[in-house]
């Protein structure tokens, strides 16, 4: 079996459940500041750093570790966004 470690299109079409595990380094994020990383780094996959696939019945739960550097990468795309507004 192969393994599911890195960002795959086409596993990733497949995804029914998400998951987010948090990295040592960003252990100390606010609640609020989880959430919206979350969802920002589940909308944007193949963006992550970490990235892996479990097989579930239904199909497969992308489980993303969030890292310091997704976190960097994430804020500054909010600030330029919203500077663009």
């Amino acid at each position: 079996m192969a393994a599911y470690n890195k960002f795959d299109p086409r596993v990733d079409s497949l995804v029914v459940e998400t998951r987010t595990f948090w990295g040592d380094d960003v252990q100390n994020l606010s609640a609020a500041d989880k959430a919206w990383l979350a969802e920002a780094i589940h909308r944007k996959p193949h963006l992550a750093g970490k990235v892996a696939y479990e097989r579930s019945h239904t199909g497969f739960t992308r489980e993303i570790t969030v890292t310091a550097a997704d976190v960097a990468r994430l804020y500054d795309e909010r600030f330029q966004t919203a500077g663009a507004n």
